[in-house]
């Protein structure tokens, strides 16, 4: 059994071939390392690891996954993380892409191996914040995410199209990194901290052993800019009372949510992509009790390849043998 290193990628590509009898050593990009999704990726990486001779993945955690998902498309990359939202954007070049030659070729190379969750934005406030629902944010400082990146985007939509709400107009969006934005947080410098995670989340594990939260929604989650902030791949999302110790909602919040996938080269090896699937889904159960996130994995929800982006081969091959597909 091998252990999960965290390196830093290197330029070089590397091509997997049907038979591979030496060790082949894979290169995993992912986002801040404190953050539920990097977790998940790294747990992905470790139990394949662990569970498949001959194959390695080196996990290099930060950066934005807009920029390692293109190394992918690019052959610098082996796998990263992955969404409908950038898959779409390399596809059509728009947004950070708009820019890019030969998108439609690069999107091409750019396959899913599993979808996973994101996990529930949830929007925190301390206990005694005078601050009860999203609607109340106005002269408020608040940590949406790093600024430029999906969260924050996300985020920010969410509060704009749920409450007329704008950044930068009505409340104040510091400029921070994901472990700044938490520590400003815990240091009582801001007034809201927001996070999108599947529960229960590392952030507010560590936040509520000492203060009590309060995770807040909008007034009225419904309208037609709700729905046009939702489009074909977020949907709203419950944050549940009773998830933290020190949590004092009574009952449910609504948030939104979405879905985010490990991607892979399209022209990686079809039995190699298969191996690594199936030792995923087949071993993943055995960690819940440490990481009781994980139970919200499934292969049904991780054979759902949403809007261009299309299943790998031999990922597609192990969701059909268990009728996942």
């Amino acid at each position: 059994m091998r252990k999960l290193t965290l390196a830093t990628i290197f330029a070089s590509t590397l091509f997997a071939t049907s038979s591979w009898a030496e060790d082949v050593t894979l290169k995993m990009a992912t986002i801040a390392p404190s953050l539920g999704q990097a977790i998940t990726m790294s747990t992905f990486a470790n139990i394949v690891t662990e569970n498949v001779d001959g194959i390695s993945i080196e996990v290099a955690a930060g950066g934005a996954a807009t920029v390692h998902m293109l190394e992918v498309a690019n052959g610098n990359l082996d796998m990263s993380m992955g969404s409908p939202t950038i898959h779409f954007l390399l596809t059509n070049k728009k947004a950070m892409y708009k820019d890019v030659e030969d998108n439609e070729a690069l999107a091409a190379n750019v396959s899913q191996l599993m979808a996973f969750p994101w996990g529930a934005y949830h929007f925190a406030v301390r206990a005694d914040s005078d601050i009860e629902y999203l609607d109340d944010i106005e002269g408020a400082t608040v940590f949406l995410g790093p600024q430029g990146g999906g969260a924050y985007n996300a985020a920010k939509g969410w509060i704009a199209a749920t409450t007329g709400l704008v950044a930068g107009e009505d409340y104040d969006a510091i400029k921070a990194n994901w472990k700044t934005g938490f520590q400003a947080f815990l240091d009582g410098k801001i007034d809201m901290y927001v996070n999108g995670c599947i529960d229960p989340c590392q952030q507010f594990i560590q936040f509520t052993e000492t203060e009590k939260v309060r995770f807040i929604g909008p007034e009225d989650h419904t309208g037609e800019a709700v729905d046009k902030f939702l489009g074909k791949f977020r949907h709203r999302a419950e944050v549940p009372a009773g998830l933290y110790e020190n949590q004092i909602n009574d009952g449910p919040v609504m948030s939104n949510d979405t879905g985010v996938s490990i991607a892979v080269r399209t022209d990686m090896d079809e039995d190699l992509v298969y191996q690594m699937t199936k030792a995923f889904w087949e071993n993943v159960g055995n960690i819940t009790s440490d990481a009781p996130w994980a139970k919200v994995l499934t292969p049904e929800y991780g054979a759902k390849a949403e809007g261009t982006i299309k299943l790998h081969p031999g990922a597609e091959r192990y969701y059909k043998e268990v009728g996942a597909l």
